[in-house]
C-alpha cells in the first residue's frame, strides 16, 4: 500500500497546495503528487479530469513558481480510478519559490523555510558560504594587520612559503574582495570586541543554578580558541602523578587534545548569523559546549559517530584558512578523533545532539562519587577546584624547576633563629586544628584516615629541611598574595613580625611572567629553536608563543638575527 512520505504526497484536488508540495520536492530530492487521492490513500469518488485540465494545471504551476518548474504530468490508473500524477526532480538552482514562499520536504510534510534557510540553500547550490560574502558594515580599518601578520608567521612555521604583505595575503585567501572585507576576514582579524562572536563561559555547581565563576569573550575567533581553553583549564581537575623522576607527570581530568578539538570545531563551524551565543558550561563531572547552528539536514548524529557523511562546512572560507593554520587537519575528521581520545582514556564517549537552534557536545569526566565516600587512594594526586582557586597555577612547576640560591641565602640570613621552632610549633598546633575542623566537615569520613596514613608513610623525613631549600623565586609573591586571604587568622598572629618584612625585602624584583622567563632560559641554551618547538616544550599554542615573543621584543629582551629559516634568537642581557 502506498503511503505519504518524503517523496509522495496525496491531494484530493488540484489547488495551490499541490504547487507548494512540488516546490518542496524541487528544493529537496524530488517527488510526486497524486491528485485525486485523499489523505488516507483512497481514490476520491467523482474526481474527473477535463480535456484541458492537465495542460491548464501545468501552466499554472509554471507561472506561480520562480524559477519556473514544469513537472512531468500523466494520467494513471489508481485502484480502478483515473488520477493525475505530477512528478518533479530536484532542481539544480535552489531555492524554488511559490508566490514568494519557499518550502522544503521534511518527512511527509512541507516546511516553510526561514530567511536563513533560504540563504543557506542558495549558497550550498553555488558551492559557497556566508562567510565568503562581503561584509557590508566593516572596512579594513576595523581589522588588525598585526593579527594578519601573526597568522602569516604561523603558516611560515608550518612550512608554507608566503612572501605577500598582509593586504596581498588577504587577497590571496579571498578574505578581501574588490577592496571589501569578507565576513570571514572580519571574524578572524577584527580589532575590537563585538557581540557577533560572544561566547559565554560558566563554572557551575551540579545543580546548574549556582554559578561559581563566569566570563565572556567577544574577541576575534582565533584569539577565542585560547581564551576558552584557558577558562576550561582553570576549572577542571589535574592529577599530579609522582613517578620518581625529577619532573612529575600532570594529567588533566579530560583529554585536552579532545577538548581543544571540540572548542576549535565550535568556533569555526558556528552560525554567526544567529542571534544566539555560544555557551560553555563546566560542571564537576561534565562540560557542555553549545553552538548556534544545527547539523546540516542530510547529516545525523549517527552519521557523525560512524563517520558516514560528507563534510559540508558552514563557514567554508574560515575552515579552509584554519586548515592552513593547522588548527584543523581535514574536513570531517574531528568527531572521530574526539571519540578516539576519550576511548583511549577509558572514558565515556561524548554526547552529540541537535538542541534548540544549535548543536551541543557534552563530555563526561571520570566517575568520582563523593557521596559514597569513594575517594581515590592517592588523595594527593587529585587537585580539586578549591585548590585551583587558592594555589597559583605555576607553583608546582616553579617549586620543581626554579629553585635558586638567592632565596635560600636570604631566608637563611634574615630569618630569626627561633622562626623554625615557632613555625613548627604554631603550624603543628594551628593547622592540625584547622585541618581537623575543615576536613571533618567537608571530606568523607575515611579520607582523614587515608590522608594520615598515606602522608605519614609517603612523606620523606627531611621535608621540613627541603621546604627551606626549595623555595622558588615567585613563591614569596604568591604566598604574600594568597596566604593572607586563605590561611587561618591565628597563624599570622603567631609568626614573628619581622618574617614578612625580611622575606618581602629579599625577593628578586624580576619574579614575574614565569613563561617569558622560561622562554629566555630556553633561548639562552638553544638560540636556533623554532616557535613550534618552543610551544611544544612549554605545552601552549603556537599563537601564544608568537605573542610572548612579540612582548619580549617590545621589552627589548630578544632580537631575531638572520632570516626565518637559518637565523637565530639573540637574548639581550639587561
Amino acid at each position: 500500500m502506498i503511503k505519504e512520505n518524503r517523496h509522495i504526497e496525496f491531494k484530493s484536488s488540484f489547488n495551490e497546495d499541490v504547487i507548494e508540495t512540488l516546490v518542496a520536492f524541487a528544493n529537496t530530492k524530488g517527488g510526486k503528487v497524486l491528485v485525486g487521492v485523499n489523505n488516507k490513500g483512497e481514490p476520491v469518488k467523482n474526481f474527473t479530469i477535463g480535456q484541458e485540465s492537465i495542460q491548464n494545471w501545468v501552466n499554472e504551476i509554471k507561472t506561480k513558481t520562480q524559477p519556473s518548474i514544469i513537472p512531468d504530468a500523466e494520467i494513471n490508473d489508481y485502484k480502478g480510478q483515473e488520477i493525475v500524477e505530477f512528478y518533479v526532480q530536484e532542481y539544480p538552482i535552489k531555492p524554488v519559490s511559490c508566490r514568494g514562499k519557499y518550502f522544503k520536504r521534511v518527512k511527509n510534510s512541507n516546511h516553510l523555510l526561514s530567511v536563513t534557510e533560504v540563504v543557506n540553500l542558495h549558497l550550498q547550490t553555488i558551492n559557497s558560504s556566508w562567510d565568503a560574502y562581503p561584509d557590508t558594515i566593516h572596512t579594513l580599518d576595523d581589522i588588525s594587520l598585526e593579527k594578519v601578520q601573526a597568522s602569516i608567521e604561523i603558516m611560515k612555521s608550518n612550512g608554507l612559503t608566503i612572501n605577500e604583505t598582509p593586504i596581498s595575503f588577504l587577497l590571496k585567501y579571498d578574505l578581501l574582495r574588490e577592496g571589501k572585507l569578507t565576513n570571514a576576514a572580519y571574524l578572524l582579524f577584527k580589532k575590537a570586541d563585538s557581540f557577533v562572536t560572544t561566547i559565554e563561559l560558566g563554572r557551575f555547581q551540579n545543580d546548574a543554578i549556582t554559578i561559581k565563576d563566569t566570563a565572556r569573550t567577544k574577541a576575534d575567533i582565533l584569539t577565542q580558541i585560547e581564551q576558552v581553553l584557558d577558562f576550561v583549564r582553570k576549572h577542571i581537575n589535574k592529577r599530579v602523578i609522582i613517578t620518581g623522576e625529577a619532573r612529575n607527570t600532570q594529567k588533566w581530568q579530560y583529554p585536552m587534545e579532545a577538548i581543544r578539538e571540540i572548542v576549535i570545531n565550535m568556533i569555526i563551524h558556528r552560525d554567526y548569523r544567529s542571534a544566539s551565543d555560544s555557551i560553555v558550561k563546566i560542571f564537576d563531572n561534565k562540560i557542555e559546549f553549545y553552538n548556534p547552528g544545527q547539523l546540516p539536514e542530510k547529516i545525523t548524529v549517527d552519521d557523525l559517530l560512524s563517520n558516514n557523511y560528507k563534510s559540508t562546512p558552514r563557514n567554508k572560507l574560515i575552515a579552509d584558512f584554519c586548515k592552513d593554520l593547522r588548527l584543523i587537519e581535514k574536513y570531517g575528521s574531528g568527531i572521530g578523533r574526539i571519540v578516539e581520545y576519550f576511548k583511549e582514556e577509558g572514558m565515556p564517549v561524548p554526547e552529540f545532539r541537535n538542541i534548540s537552534d544549535g548543536f551541543q557536545v557534552t563530555v563526561f569526566g571520570p566517575d568520582m562519587d563523593s557521596a559514597s565516600g569513594n575517594v581515590p587512594e592517592n588523595v594527593i594526586d587529585y587537585v580539586s577546584d578549591n585548590l585551583t582557586d587558592y594555589v597559583p597555577e605555576n607553583v608546582t612547576d616553579n617549586v620543581t624547576d626554579n629553585v635558586t640560591d638567592n632565596v635560600t641565602n636570604n631566608v637563611t640570613d634574615n630569618v630569626p633563629e627561633n622562626v623554625t621552632d615557632n613555625v613548627t610549633n604554631n603550624v603543628t598546633n594551628n593547622v592540625t586544628d584547622n585541618v581537623t575542623n575543615n576536613v571533618t566537615d567537608n571530606v568523607p569520613e575515611n579520607v582523614t584516615d587515608n590522608v594520615t596514613d598515606n602522608v605519614t608513610d609517603n612523606v620523606p623525613e627531611n621535608v621540613t629541611d627541603n621546604v627551606t631549600d626549595n623555595v622558588t623565586d615567585n613563591v614569596t609573591d604568591n604566598v604574600t598574595d594568597n596566604v593572607t586571604d586563605n590561611v587561618p587568622e591565628n597563624v599570622t598572629d603567631n609568626v614573628p613580625e619581622n618574617v614578612t618584612d625580611n622575606v618581602t625585602d629579599n625577593v628578586p624584583e624580576n619574579v614575574t611572567d614565569s613563561r617569558e622567563n622560561k622562554i629566555l632560559e630556553i633561548l639562552r641554551v638553544n638560540s636556533h629553536i623554532s616557535l613550534s618547538q618552543l610551544a611544544k616544550q612549554l605545552s601552549v599554542a603556537k599563537m601564544t608563543i608568537i605573542r610572548d615573543m612579540e612582548k619580549l621584543k617590545i621589552k627589548g629582551l630578544v632580537e631575531r638575527e638572520g632570516p626565518d629559516k637559518g637565523g637565530y634568537w639573540k637574548v639581550i642581557q639587561k
